[in-house]
């Protein structure tokens, strides 16, 4: 997807935008427009698939005007070459379920580089504040913003487990600095994941859904909203070859914002899981053909970190093996096993299922915090090192 036309991120050409998403089935939408209302106004009769309609739009507005409270506009200036560089973007008020205070949820490239006193957080009803601590963690682009608690309305986390491609969903936020904006499309699809969001390659975590609703630039940060008023999703980026919105956005699916979230406000970091090999970032057919398998699927380990208590080295794990299932999940892609692995519980026992040698060998592995597995014989921290 990313080949295929430019992803937009912490530049004013970026658009991220918030959406809702959710299930009108809910709304249990009259199937036939053939069927009319008994009631009446004047000498109009009111369709039955009309008033499904005025209902429709009547739940969209109550879940715009619940959620509307909640969400932030966000100023951040920093300092590149010597000038002073603004970006404009979009946040979500939440609360941890282990800490104290509140917290804006965002997008770290809407506040990367920028000092607290730089920060500018609007509220709905007009106010700024600025942050008393900020939390930031690039692979994922989330940061947390702490501000003053003084009981303002916060949004509440949905599962983006369940958010199905087709269910419909608004994208709420500041787009080209519009505060308090909705738009409306649905889930076009779920678990991108090979984005060239950044040159550098530092955004990692990712398994992205993608939506229609429109999305701009200022909408970055803001959240995507199921029809229940939950969040499901932080948006992040779109695919575009102007700028602006064509239709094809992508947000943080809220299961991964949650993890990172209350990982940041409890440890100060993402704590996250390490096995302790290097993946092959362009492994196709052919690859595969040559291993035995018919087709690429999975991750192939391309080489395994040597320090005595890399996981891989005590689970037997060897260059050329492709780890095709991951506690319980089928593999998709070198950059899927990334985010299995790293938002994997730190010292959890893992069932993996590799092929080697034209046949299956299912392994047990116990995954180390990454931090402390780091060494210098892995100096790089690459996309592909996990």
């Amino acid at each position: 997807m990313a080949r295929r036309g430019s992803i937009l991120i912490p530049t004013a050409m970026l658009s991220i935008g918030l959406a809702i998403g959710g299930h009108l089935e809910s709304l249990r939408l009259t199937p036939s427009a053939r069927a009319v209302s008994g009631d009446q106004s004047g000498d109009h009769a009111v369709s039955a698939s009309a008033k499904a309609l005025l209902e429709s739009g009547h739940h969209i507005a109550k879940v715009s005007e619940d959620v509307l409270p909640s969400v932030v506009h966000i100023q951040a200036i920093r300092v590149e070459n010597e000038r002073k560089v603004e970006e404009t973007g979009s946040g979500v008020i939440m609360r941890s379920q282990s800490v104290k205070g509140l917290f804006v949820i965002t997008n770290h490239h809407v506040v990367r580089g920028a000092e607290m006193p730089a920060i500018d957080v609007v509220l709905a009803d007009g106010a700024t504040v600025h942050p008393l601590r900020v939390y930031r963690d690039v692979e994922s682009d989330i940061a947390v913003l702490q501000v003053p608690d003084n009981g303002q309305s916060t949004a509440r986390w949905g599962d983006s487990n369940n958010v199905e491609i087709g269910h419909f969903v608004l994208a709420v936020g500041s787009p080209f600095g519009l505060s308090q904006s909705v738009t409306m499309g649905i889930v076009s699809a779920k678990g991108r994941r090979d984005l060239s969001l950044t040159s550098d390659q530092t955004v990692t975590n990712q398994d992205f859904m993608q939506t229609d609703a429109a999305i701009n630039p200022g909408n970055s940060g803001g959240p995507l909203i199921d029809m229940e008023g939950t969040v499901v999703g932080i948006n992040t980026a779109i695919a575009s070859n102007g700028g602006g919105n064509e239709g094809i956005g992508f947000s943080i699916p809220s299961n991964l914002v949650r993890r990172v979230f209350e990982q940041m406000v409890v440890y100060g970091r993402v704590r996250r899981a390490y096995l302790g090999v290097e993946l092959d970032n362009n492994f196709n057919d052919q690859s595969a053909q040559r291993l035995g398998l018919s087709r690429a699927r999975g991750a192939r380990i391309t080489r395994v970190y040597n320090q005595k208590s890399s996981p891989a080295i005590a689970a037997g794990l060897r260059p050329d093996d492709v780890i095709v299932k991951f506690n319980g999940v089928d593999v998709i892609d070198e950059n899927h096993l990334i985010n299995l692995v790293s938002l994997s519980d730190i010292g959890s026992s893992v069932d993996i299922e590799i092929y080697r040698s034209q046949q299956t060998t299912r392994l047990s592995v116990q995954l180390t915090d990454r931090e402390t597995a780091r060494t210098a014989e892995d100096p790089r921290n690459s996309f592909n090192t996990r």
